[in-house]
């Protein structure tokens, strides 16, 4: 006796706007190379968020967890430039604000928009402005919500690296037998490597469809005696005119940290969206490596678009299979951004295709 395999397959784009009621925003700043992604949606969604890196950058994260008081939220934003990037989410609010959006106290509205950044400033753009331009970046990236988004190098990830080539912002989506969707968006600037450094083959390679990420094949062999070349630190000094002789390429900067967003029209409230945020954590491991280091702040976001309170609660098995469907999205979006990226002036470290596009 065979028992049926639940069939899953990506959405009509292929991106977490498959999702019903999700849209993406994105600006950027070639000079400065970095930029902002907002994840928003038609009305306010249910969110819980899981943090695995040992070094995040947040705002608004606790409100997330299953006890606490907020029930909703506005936006997700996520961010370039380390601890200032941050600023983002206060144009965000800003415009939330203005639009009318946000939990109503009496007659004051107050936009809930957690957010997260990743460090991209080694990356060749130039850091030394002295007004923050990133609150402007934030409410560009609202007003350009839409449900088709650039992936590569573009939002948050305009400046995004990883161990030895240039990363970005990716996407994927999946249809479940019942009807529902999962998506997940990434921005990844990991301290890992995305690819076999050799063969330039993808670590996602498993879950990939439809050669979304160039359908290379699966990495022949990983030496777990060794890590990735790190050759971040040592390019911008390249960049710079200086030497790294004698560090190798091992250097271990802090320019590192992959975001993520999990989206469902799947009914789930806080508590099992912190379990669905808690699963996709397992695709940051099928395609990085290594993953969750002390020196990231890898962090998953996950949101519902569909109100909990209605209809019969989701059986476990179906968790269970929007678990393991969120994990193969994050994967695949961490790959697909990395695929994506673009050369640009002043980088640091190739793309993928400069470095890898011809051998394959």
């Amino acid at each position: 006796m065979t028992r049926d395999i639940p069939v899953l397959a990506p959405g009509e784009l292929n991106l977490i706007t498959d999702v019903p009621g999700v849209l993406v925003g994105q600006a950027s700043d070639e000079h400065i190379k970095s930029g902002t992604t907002v994840i928003t949606a038609e009305s306010p969604f249910v969110a819980s968020v899981d943090v695995m890196g040992g070094a995040p950058g947040t705002r608004e994260t606790d409100c997330l967890e299953p006890h606490r008081l907020v029930s909703h939220v506005d936006a997700i934003v996520l961010c370039g430039g380390s601890a200032p990037g941050l600023d983002a989410a206060s144009g965000v609010a800003d415009a939330l604000r203005s639009a009318g959006r946000g939990y109503a106290v009496g007659p004051v509205r107050v936009p809930i928009v957690p957010s997260a950044i990743i460090f991209d400033l080694l990356n060749g753009g130039d850091s030394g402005w002295t007004s923050n331009p990133y609150r402007d970046l934030g409410v560009q990236a609202l007003h350009a919500a839409a449900r088709e988004f650039q992936l590569g190098t573009a939002g948050a990830g305009e400046g995004a690296t990883t161990a030895n080539i240039k990363g970005g912002v990716g996407s994927a989506s999946l249809r479940l037998p019942d009807g529902r969707m999962v998506g997940a968006l990434a921005v990844a600037n990991p301290n890992g490597s995305a690819v076999d450094q050799e063969s330039g083959r993808f670590h996602a390679a498993t879950m990939e469809f439809e050669r979304e990420f160039g359908g290379l094949g699966t990495v022949a062999h990983i030496n777990p005696a060794a890590l990735p070349r790190n050759e971040k630190l040592a390019a911008y000094e390249r960049l710079l005119g200086g030497s790294s002789a004698g560090n190798g390429g091992h250097e271990l900067p802090g320019g590192n940290t992959t975001l993520v967003v999990v989206a469902t029209d799947a009914p789930l409230g806080k508590a099992a969206l912190k379990r669905l945020a808690v699963a996709s954590q397992d695709g940051f491991a099928r395609a990085l490596y290594p993953s969750h280091t002390p020196i990231d702040g890898d962090i998953v976001f996950a949101l519902s678009t569909s109100d909990p309170t209605i209809g019969h609660d989701i059986p476990v098995a179906e968790q269970l299979l929007l678990g393991h469907a969120a994990a193969l999205c994050v994967a695949r979006a961490i790959a697909r951004g990395v695929y994506a990226a673009t050369p640009c002036d002043r980088d640091t470290l190739p793309t993928w295709s400069q470095r890898y596009g011809e051998a394959s």
